[in-house]
């Protein structure tokens, strides 16, 4: 259950959140692949796989070694996509794809810490400019997520400055602590992915929300929350005062978060299918 209010004599605190099947019901990235399609960035074949690699995501997702392996495989894809085209693709469709899949649940529990008094902080392997305006929505303190690198030609390189993933999500986790303050102990987490558990073993109150067998077994042996998040809302129905449109210089690179869960789940779901075979 969350404090009403923080006693300010303490040091602060925050809540720190995964995004996707945490916040919003699905990835944020393949979320775009239509979009991409009509823009000319992905072509048809592409679409109607990252279509299947959603139901894969929204079934059960990916452990570490294929989330690694993904990473490696959006480089190629993503590299030589201009950072123009990709920008207003994604400001053109951010707010009517993303705001119809964000949890009643989680909006009203980032209301209840914000109350509180508690920072919160979203954290996401996803590209940092789809998740820096999802968190502008969200009303999000501040942001940690995945960096693209985009060369002097003002395309993406393919290559990966900075990865928000695993223990690297509880790394950025304490230094924020350090820098802002945060204690810890007293901190809050959720997630959905086992892949999260360095974060959530950063924090004091650490929550499983619609978690994957995984992380549902290491909730009930630790005894932490499980929480069940099902309830989409249209958030500027719910939070009018905090839908603005995107900053363009955000939402430059999110193509590249996209193509890598686009090109990583489809990889994924090929071997599945072979394997079964």
């Amino acid at each position: 259950m969350l404090s009403l209010v923080e006693n300010h004599s303490l040091p602060r605190t925050a809540a720190f959140f995964d995004l996707d099947k945490t916040v919003i019901a699905k990835s944020s990235t393949l979320t775009f692949s239509k979009s991409f399609y009509q823009g000319g960035l992905i072509n048809r074949r592409a679409a109607l796989r990252t279509a299947y690699a959603q139901f894969v995501f929204l079934a059960g997702g990916a452990d570490h070694d294929q989330m690694e392996r993904m990473r490696k495989y959006l480089s190629a894809m993503c590299r030589g996509w201009n950072v123009q085209q990709v920008k207003e693709i994604v400001a053109e469709t951010l707010h009517d794809l993303i705001d119809p899949i964000i949890y009643d649940e989680a909006a009203s529990l980032i209301e209840e810490h914000h109350t509180a008094g508690r920072d919160v902080v979203i954290v996401s392997t996803s590209g940092a400019e789809v998740v820096e305006p999802i968190g502008e929505l969200l009303g999000a303190d501040r942001v940690v997520a995945t960096r693209m690198v985009v060369g002097d030609d003002g395309c993406f390189t393919g290559e990966v400055e900075y990865y928000a993933y695993g223990p690297t999500k509880a790394e950025a986790i304490k230094e924020l602590a350090a820098s802002e303050g945060y204690d810890l102990d007293r901190c809050y987490a959720y997630s959905d992915s086992a892949t999260d558990l360095p974060m959530l073993e950063s924090v004091g109150h650490p929550h499983a929300v619609n978690p994957d067998r995984a992380l549902r077994r290491e909730a009930i042996a630790r005894s932490w929350p499980i929480l069940d998040f099902h309830r989409p809302v249209l958030l500027k129905q719910r939070l009018p005062s905090l839908s603005v449109p995107p900053r363009p210089a955000l939402v430059a690179a999110a193509a590249i978060g996209a193509a890598a869960a686009t090109a990583g789940l489809v990889w994924y779901a090929s071997r599945r299918r072979a394997t079964a075979l």
